[in-house]
């Protein structure tokens, strides 16, 4: 049974970060541990989100923890997202390291959670830090088209920008808000193939469906899915979760409730391959 170590955001009230990740791993019989880098009430965007981060000591004290249990050994995957100081990026670089060392072969998953929008909404040294201490250690990046262009030094705006981006960075890319030719979706590349599922963009989608849309592509990877079609399933998944946030009027992820019922009607996939 495939085992996973998250390191990522906790936030009660909203359905982001690494409760996503929790939810959507263990709803494919995936083990977990959660090591939180912040404890909030609500997500940010929605005001004054309560709680704060983890101290950087308490956050390296936990990790410290799990590897007394013997798991470093055992985990088959480790997904990263926000981190709230570049002392946590750094504590979990070294865990990482020792991971590598630990068990055999795990896969190394970034999500750089930086910004978006235009903006950086973490101080610009943890971006740095998370760009130059996690991403030479990644197999794959799921940053989103801001993100991906702060740490490329390049903005995103056409496939040409993606593909060059990409291939520098990491091995394996997947960046979610692509907008190219007209179509928007979750952009891929590796191994200069590259390649764009599209679908209708929708108005004001709820948070997190970044973080749903890696950690649906995770749970497909680690459990054997071959990697085109996890990649498929992935943002299928993530739209049809958006739909039914959109139709059930949440303003949040309802990702729990809606891997309960059959897929929504209008969540269809289209899949374009890019080229420079």
């Amino acid at each position: 049974m495939p085992h996973v170590l998250i390191l990522s955001s906790l936030v009660a009230g909203s359905r982001v970060g690494g409760r996503v990740a929790v939810s959507a791993l263990e709803a494919r019989g995936i083990d977990t541990v959660f090591v939180p880098t912040v404890l909030l009430g609500r997500h940010p965007g929605h005001g004054a989100p309560g709680g704060g981060a983890v101290p950087a000591e308490q956050f390296g004290s936990m990790l410290e923890g799990v590897a007394a249990h013997g798991l470093f050994g055992q985990f088959d995957a480790v997904l990263t997202g926000y981190f709230a100081s570049v002392e946590q990026v750094e504590i979990a670089a070294v865990a990482i390291q020792e991971i590598r060392t630990a068990s055999p072969h795990p896969l190394i998953v970034i999500d750089p959670i930086i910004g978006d929008d235009g903006t950086l909404y973490v101080p610009e040294a943890v971006a740095a830090a998370i760009r130059d201490l996690l991403l030479p250690l990644a197999d794959i990046i799921t940053p989103n088209a801001f993100e991906l262009g702060w740490l490329g030094g390049r903005e995103i705006t056409t496939a040409e920008d993606f593909i060059a981006a990409a291939g520098a960075l990491s091995p394996v890319t997947f960046m979610t808000s692509a907008r190219f030719g007209g179509r928007f979706g979750t952009a891929y590349h590796a191994q200069g193939e590259a390649a764009l599922a599209s679908h209708a963009e929708l108005e004001a989608p709820p948070n997190g469906t970044g973080d749903l849309f890696t950690a649906e592509l995770l749970a497909g990877l680690v459990t054997g899915t071959r990697p085109g079609e996890a990649f498929e399933t992935a943002a299928r998944n993530t739209l049809d979760t958006v739909l039914k946030a959109r139709d059930g009027t949440a303003f949040e992820l309802p990702d729990i409730s809606a891997r309960q019922h059959s897929l929504h009607p209008d969540a269809r996939i289209d899949l374009h391959p890019l080229k420079d």
